[in-house]
């Protein structure tokens, strides 16, 4: 994968810019998650030990340090508590505009709250109060070297966006 007009980049693959995570069982412990969003769902871990339920997912308990862990779906619909709408100045890597929101989950939800990307949504027509929904979009592939051969790893990422009355 070339990057055009970055000369040291030119034919390789730019893993320093690369904003989003590891998602090979290989590499990554919480492996699971991703799968999970594969089939639609938003879980995270709770200590079968203590019961603390962590976001995000962990592979060790913060509470106990046991780990003994089982995944737990969250809801997929939530409301925005506030927001950011970043316009100017977007990271590279990031279409304008960037906005970000802290969502609640409800009542019934183990975690009340997450902090997560917004999309689909333009400028001004996110405002507090407005019901959100979980969407799963990919992301690049990623390319990993197993036992001296390098396998492309395909992956997904999550935000959330408003729902449409």
């Amino acid at each position: 994968m070339a990057v055009l007009g970055i000369p040291i980049l030119e034919n390789k693959y730019p893993v320093t810019m690369d904003m989003w995570p590891l998602q090979a069982k290989e590499f990554n412990r919480i492996y699971k998650f991703y799968e999970h969003l594969r089939e639609g769902r938003f879980t995270t871990t709770r200590c079968r030990t203590c019961g603390h339920v962590a976001y995000p997912p962990r592979v060790i308990c913060p509470e106990c340090y046991s780990e003994d862990l089982e995944w737990i779906d969250l809801p997929k619909r939530g409301k925005v508590l506030n927001f950011t709408e970043e316009v100017r100045g977007v990271p590279l890597g990031f279409e304008s505009p960037l906005i970000h929101a802290w969502i609640d989950l409800g009542e019934g939800s183990p975690i009340k709250r997450v902090l997560s990307r917004i999309i689909n949504c333009p400028v001004g027509k996110l405002q507090e109060g407005s019901e959100v929904q979980l969407v799963v979009f990919e992301v690049p592939s990623h390319p990993i070297e197993v036992k001296k051969d390098t396998k492309w790893v395909e992956r997904v990422f999550f935000a959330f966006e408003p729902v449409e009355k």
